[in-house]
């Protein structure tokens, strides 16, 4: 060990951007050892001076040195370990995703770790601090910004779901949600709506692509639209479903169609609508987004934009394989999901 005004700290004044990862080689050159030691010391073998090995692991844990796990896998020929990122398991949309990861990575021979992040920015970065010592890449749902996810990722390859390729810097399997829009207010138009709301899902100071392609439809349709046509619910849920519903009837008491963010919010404007006196569809149609099985349970079955969400968690596990092989990710239409319009009885 070294007396204290010999220890050296890594350094705080690193720039905003994404700071580079200590290597074995920063590690032996702190400790005034071999890389060889380096690896004996990390890695718990036997063969090592007990002195040495606790000067190892004090200059690993200054520069913050996390061992590579693909570099161990090629020497012990280990199991692949993904870490799976996931907002909401309450959410049975997600579940649905996070099978779609585990069976390809099954099929592989892979581990999965699941880190449920609450959609909370914290969590989602104390998940990538916690994955990057686990795990060989990391798949999942993150809504900090890509400099701050280097800053935690250690190295780590990183594949971001629902992002399209050329809205991150990182791998990506994206949801065309433009596609699904256009057949979705298509086919609300035929049927003779003309006064469309949504209730959507994303922040009101930061329109998501859900949002953006129902304006683009409705403009594309010259439909009335502004901000009164547009509901925030307050989370994504039946309640929140219900709940902007209430104010949606408020604030447009004409409309004859609504588009909910995904089918809990639709679920949950069809109970309000009933409570309100609207009869769905006769009164009111409803559409949803996402093609969960509870769609087909209400009454009357909801129409839906439906997900393959499986297909979406596979193309994840696609984009990890070719990073750890070496190849350009996916990318242009292979790099996303399509939405397909599923008509029932409420629209």
């Amino acid at each position: 060990m070294w007396a204290d005004n010999q220890q050296r700290e890594p350094r705080t004044d690193v720039s905003d951007g994404p700071r580079r990862r200590a290597t074995i080689h920063d590690v032996a050159r702190l400790a005034g050892v071999s890389r060889q030691t380096v690896s004996r010391a990390v890695n718990d073998k036997g063969e090592i001076d007990p002195a040495t090995k606790e000067r190892v692991l004090e200059a690993a844990r200054l520069l913050d040195y996390r061992p590579s796990r693909f570099a161990r896998g090629l020497v012990r020929k280990g199991t692949v370990t993904a870490g799976l990122v996931i907002p909401d398991l309450m959410n049975p949309f997600f579940p649905e995703v996070a099978a779609g990861v585990l069976e390809a990575a099954e099929q592989r021979g892979w581990q999965v770790v699941v880190w449920d992040s609450r959609t909370d920015h914290v969590r989602e970065r104390e998940a990538l601090d916690v994955l990057s010592h686990q795990a060989d890449a990391v798949v999942g749902y993150f809504k900090n910004q890509d400099d701050v996810l280097a800053r935690h990722l250690g190295g780590v390859p990183l594949v971001l779901l629902e992002r399209g390729p050329q809205q991150t810097r990182f791998a990506a399997v994206g949801i065309d949600a433009a596609a699904g829009l256009e057949q979705g207010i298509a086919h609300l138009v035929r049927a003779g709506h003309r006064r469309i709301g949504m209730l959507d899902g994303d922040r009101p100071d930061a329109p998501g692509p859900r949002r953006e392609a129902f304006l683009a439809e409705i403009r594309r349709h010259r439909l009335p639209v502004d901000n009164g046509w547009i509901v925030k619910c307050p989370e994504h849920s039946l309640a929140g479903g219900e709940a902007g519903m209430e104010q949606l009837l408020d604030a447009r008491p004409e409309m004859t169609a609504v588009f909910g963010f995904n089918d809990l919010i639709a679920v949950g404007a069809m109970r309000s609508a009933r409570r309100r006196g609207r009869r769905v569809p006769d009164d009111l149609a409803v559409m949803g987004f996402d093609g969960l099985s509870l769609g087909e349970l209400v009454e009357p079955a909801l129409t839906t934009l439906h997900l393959d969400k499986r297909q979406l968690g596979r193309l994840a596990v696609e984009q990890v394989a070719r990073l750890r092989a070496g190849e350009e990710p996916l990318d242009g239409a292979d790099a996303w999901v399509i939405p397909e319009l599923v008509v029932r009885g409420s629209a």
